[in-house]
């Protein structure tokens, strides 16, 4: 397809490819130079050919944070795949088809009872699962501290036997997983580094416990967008996973890890209305376009809804995207106030918000109108979300 943007239909997604290129090559560079693996983590481009993109590139595998999506991304092709949620009973079945279908699929974990009921549904359907242990390295989310007791207590639990002499079926420890989620709120060089460092140990420190007690434990899996770009040592890590960092977004800018001007998703939207006596500018991307994610407001500059831009990009000082309804958004003008808005931004004008967080835009859009030279329309990549 060749289209140019006013042929299309707004609020829509607008994917610049050269930006992702540049920053799909700029992560895998830096990890071939650390000498580790990288496994993207696809859920923020639900996309086959972004993740196409990534794995031509060099990255060995993916992540996902739904077993659709890893359901999707099988379908596409691609079959070495790790669940990095922790798995529950419920989806037991679903992962067993996604294995009989064919799908490498690794699984996570971090309790006994999930560790002996994984490794009971293995044996009862003549499978074995392979198994990550999740590790708390920052006190973020979920997982289980190195120097935790509970550790050696999951990995005993993953049992497998032999079946017919032949074939094992139940769970088995194949790793350690960690996710320094806490970097996102960092923002100097010097804090990143150690929160990197942080990461590393933590989760090497788990391998080694385990090693020590007998368990295999061939993975050791790190990271997040900040830490994977702020490392500076990553001796005992095996495998690095990253997702928000082929688009980027503010919250990433805020951190440090990248300018505004290297993010590679935006939001195409139109002028829809004016309120010259508030200063507001109203457009057609309200928070069902942008999602209501408003990381930025605890960085040092909150952003709002997103930076607002001129259609080719450039961001237009002085207009705020302060409010949003379902369906508006609502810009507010700090800049001159003799301005005359109605023609500065006439009705039907097009501008381009960039995101704070690009997966839950992304999230709020069924496709990438995927922009080339000259901001032509070279394609549409289709998208999916749900559970």
């Amino acid at each position: 397809m060749t289209a140019v943007l006013s042929d299309l239909e707004t609020p829509c997604l607008l994917l610049d490819e050269a930006q992702m290129q540049h920053n799909i090559m700029r992560m895998q560079s830096r990890l071939n130079d650390l000498g580790v693996s990288f496994r993207p983590h696809a859920k923020t481009s639900k996309c086959p050919e972004v993740v196409r993109a990534q794995i031509a590139a060099g990255a060995r595998g993916i992540t996902v944070s739904t077993l659709k999506e890893a359901e999707h991304f099988l379908a596409a092709g691609i079959n070495d795949i790790l669940y990095a949620v922790a798995i529950v009973p419920a989806r037991f079945d679903a992962a067993l088809r996604l294995i009989r279908a064919g799908l490498n699929l690794t699984l996570l974990l971090d309790s006994v009872d999930a560790a002996a009921q994984l490794s009971a549904h293995g044996q009862a359907h003549g499978v074995d699962y392979r198994v990550f242990i999740e590790i708390d390295t920052d006190g973020h989310r979920s997982g289980i501290a190195p120097e935790d007791p509970l550790l050696l207590a999951v990995a005993a639990a993953l049992t497998t036997s032999e079946s017919s002499g032949t074939v094992k079926a139940g769970a088995h420890l194949a790793g350690v997983m960690t996710h320094a989620g806490s970097s996102y709120a960092l923002n100097t060089p010097e804090a990143l580094a150690t929160m990197a460092e942080q990461e590393r140990a933590g989760c090497v420190r788990a391998a080694q416990r385990l090693r020590e007690a007998g368990h295999a434990c061939e993975v050791v899996s790190v990271g997040s967008t900040p830490t994977a770009l702020s490392a500076r040592n990553l001796q005992g890590v095996t495998e690095v996973r990253a997702g928000v960092y082929v688009f980027f977004d503010l919250v990433m800018a805020g951190t440090g890890v990248c300018t505004p001007r290297e993010i590679a998703l935006s939001v195409l939207c139109r002028v829809i209305g004016h309120r010259p006596e508030t200063g507001w500018i109203i457009t057609d991307a309200g928070w069902m376009a942008m999602s209501r994610d408003r990381g930025t407001g605890k960085q040092a500059h909150d952003w709002g809804y997103g930076q607002v831009c001129d259609v080719q990009g450039t961001p237009i000082a002085g207009l705020a995207f302060n409010d949003a309804n379902q369906e508006h958004g609502v810009l507010h003008w700090q800049g001159d106030p003799q301005t005359d808005l109605t023609a500065r931004f006439p009705i039907g004008s097009l501008l381009r918000i960039v995101p704070n967080h690009a997966c839950a835009t992304g999230a709020q859009h069924e496709r990438y109108q995927v922009l080339a030279a000259g901001a032509r329309i070279k394609a549409s990549w289709p998208r999916f979300g749900g559970w």
